[in-house]
């Protein structure tokens, strides 16, 4: 209602208000100023020329008239406002409003009812009811809005909406908190005479006037009711022929058009046939598939756990008219629901735990997975736990269904909206709904949770393939810093001599590069082809230099290498290819202990599966390998030796060998260890898939 009509209404109620506060009240509302201004300066109110101000145009209207104008006006511009009125011929229905309002506040002068105008607004409101039932059933109730206003058409409504006009219209009033017996009147205005006895006055009031106005025709209970307001048949009489003329002149006041009026057709109330019961319930299974299934495709098109959340209780408040809604899951463990965050209220949903071992609604309704329906004051017996009551609080209503989210035998979680207690009947006898959509975003969110799952076990790949990569790069790295460490050593000699150092410098520098290639390396944990042609007698020239100038090969150690006249070129980069060799080289040294040979070896080309390969051999004289570790060669195992890192060394060649998209073998035996290795030769055109690795038995 507008806030001037409700601080009218407080006005009315005071004893010692007048003109003052009166034309204060006024003077706030622009609309309301221009309407008393049009009033006062009427013909039937001024005469001169010159136009007057407020104040004097509430001297010369008077207390009455402004309390008439002002509650009309305010009454009119507010349920003028109502859906579907501008729609609907409303001139029979104010024209009868006005006239019960006149003659209410006419019979409450006659009775010296105190509040006059309060008398006036209740005969204006009294028939409202019919405005909200309009604005909220238009289909259902717009052939009985222009019906005959008796008690058949209490009984229609009733039977068709469940509530009647005179019920909705104090529902309406009741929503102002009024210190008044003005809802009180409109809910009683078709009330049986004899039960309004001892009514209050405003109650007898109302009631008369809606007979004048509406029921001229029923005499004897016009003559009763007049009985209750201590009004005589001559009395009644003048007050019905007072309020036509009176209503003319307010309606032109008000600039309200009522012509015509009187020609507004009232037929009877009209109950359409029952509908076949049978019929009536296939109709709503098959809408409640037709809306279920969207609310799946719905379900599906959201993308992530949140935005789902979001859609699920947004399409259940709009479904079924909660007020709010919000869902609980259940944890990893199975144990408890924990409030899922979403909505405005993320922090304390987030917070909120409810234990399924402690009992409960909400925790019965997922364990046994069926619907829930509790009302905060509704079974005295059942009482709640103090999360149940949280979840009353956080809704904020006086009511919740908990709709088990139930996909694959298992109770993912629990929905629960929020609703008013006088809901939960019309939410049990769509038992068969909610379930359904419960299953719908069961289903959905199942669906979110694997791949939630799913992303987690990729992110955990990565994660571990990166720690992997590490792991790699750090023992890689081990193996150009030894070499610098052992170039220091020897520069520290030869600096002290005065001897030239641009070899090792040379040396140091192409080693540092590779340590900075090494760690780069962890930015791209997948194998990258090479185009690079490799002279493989140089990588083995460069290796064997960097062995040989520092004191990492004992004397006791043979290195000995055998390479053919013609070109040895592969397609491969020269660095992986010194990785392997190092490695290789490294481990044959550490294997010879008490002395012995290394060999490196080019044996020509191989055609390998109509692919032409270079044959690259490293063999040592140590004892050989044993059966269990040759079963694991090439593979990341865990080592005899001392450090972190050590048993990554073959694996690592390996991959390195892989990445040049080369093979490797390996034959050990009593007489020693030698690896076999195949890199493409140069201009090979074919590709092969992978690394293929053969494992001979031991000789």
């Amino acid at each position: 209602m507008p806030q001037i009509l409700i601080k009218l209404i407080e006005h009315l109620q005071a004893d010692d208000a007048g003109m003052p506060e009166l034309a204060a009240l006024i003077a706030k509302d622009a609309a309301m100023t221009s309407k008393i201004l049009t009033v006062a300066n009427s013909s039937a109110y001024h005469r001169n020329a010159r136009v007057v101000g407020l104040e004097q145009s509430l001297v010369s209207l008077g207390t009455d008239m402004i309390k008439t104008l002002v509650i009309s006006e305010s009454v009119f511009q507010t349920f003028n406002s109502f859906p579907h009125s501008s729609s609907t011929d409303l001139r029979g229905f104010w024209k009868g409003s006005l006239t019960t309002a006149v003659i209410a506040r006419d019979i409450a002068k006659r009775m010296e009812y105190p509040q006059v105008e309060e008398a006036y607004l209740a005969g204006l409101l009294h028939n409202v009811g019919r405005l909200a039932l309009l604005a909220t059933a238009p289909k259902e109730y717009a052939f009985n809005f222009m019906a005959r206003d008796d008690e058949d058409l209490c009984a229609v409504e009733q039977r068709t909406l469940q509530i009647t006009h005179s019920e909705a219209g104090a529902w309406l009033i009741e929503r102002w908190h009024l210190d008044s017996f003005l809802a009180d009147s409109v809910l009683y205005h078709h009330e049986p005479i004899a039960r309004l006895e001892s009514a209050h006055p405003l109650i007898r009031m109302v009631r008369l006037a809606h007979l004048l106005c509406f029921h001229e025709d029923q005499q004897q209970a016009i003559e009763e009711a007049g009985h209750l307001c201590s009004l005589d048949a001559e009395a009644l009489e003048q007050v019905v022929n007072n309020a036509a003329r009176q209503v003319e002149k307010s309606a032109a006041y008000l600039g309200i058009d009522l012509a015509g009026a009187d020609d507004v057709p009232t037929p009877s109330a009209y109950a359409p046939p029952p509908v076949d019961p049978v019929q009536q319930r296939l109709s709503e299974e098959v809408r409640n598939m037709v809306l279920v299934s969207e609310m799946g495709q719905t379900f599906a098109r959201q993308q992530g756990e949140s935005g789902l959340l979001e859609a699920m209780t947004r399409s259940a408040r709009i479904l079924f008219d909660f007020e709010n809604a919000v869902v609980l899951l259940e944890n990893p463990t199975g144990h408890a629901l924990h409030g899922a965050a979403a909505g405005d209220q993320q922090q304390r949903l987030a917070e909120l735990v409810i234990p399924l071992t402690k009992g409960g609604v909400v925790a019965d309704a997922a364990l046994e997975r069926r619907l829930a329906f509790v009302s905060r004051d509704g079974n005295p017996q059942q009482a709640l736990s103090v999360a149940e009551e949280q979840l009353f609080r956080l809704l904020g209503s006086e009511a919740m269904v908990c709709v088990p989210l139930v996909a694959n035998q298992r109770c993912l979680g629990v929905l629960i909206g929020g609703a008013p207690a006088w809901q939960v009947a019309g939410f049990q006898k769509r038992e068969r709904f909610l379930q359904s959509f419960g299953t719908q975003a069961a289903a959905a969110l199942e669906t979110a949770i694997s791949e939630r799952g799913h992303t987690k076990r990729q992110i955990a790949h990565v994660a571990e393939e990166y720690r992997e990569a590490s792991r790699r790069v750090v023992h890689e790295v081990n193996n150009p810093l030894s070499i610098i460490k052992n170039y220091l050593s020897v520069l520290d000699g030869k600096l002290a001599k005065r001897e030239p150092v641009v070899g090792e410098m040379s040396i140091l520098n192409e080693e540092i590069d590779r340590v900075g290639q090494l760690i780069n390396g962890l930015a791209d944990l997948q194998p990258t082809e090479s185009s690079r042609v490799t002279d493989v007698a140089r990588v083995v020239d460069d290796v064997l230099r960097l062995f040989r100038a520092t004191d990492f090969v004992p004397a006791s150690v043979q290195i000995v290498v055998r390479m053919q006249e013609e070109p040895a070129e592969i397609d491969g980069d020269a660095d992986l290819l010194k990785q392997i060799l190092v490695n290789l080289i490294k481990n044959a040294v550490e294997a010879l202990a008490d002395g012995g040979k290394i060999e490196i070896s080019n044996r020509g080309h191989v055609n390998r599966e109509r692919k032409l390969y270079l044959e690259l051999v490293v063999s040592d004289t140590g004892p050989g390998l044993s059966a269990e570790v040759l079963a694991n060669l090439f593979s990341a195992v865990r080592s005899t030796k001392e450090g972190a890192h050590h048993g990554l060394g073959l694996s690592i060649v390996h991959s390195l060998v892989k990445k040049m998209q080369g093979l490797i073998t390996c034959r050990s035996g009593k007489t020693g260890t030698t690896f076999e290795i195949l890199l493409p030769a140069r201009g090979s055109t074919s590709q092969v898939a992978g690394v293929q690795t053969r494992v001979m038995d031991s000789v």
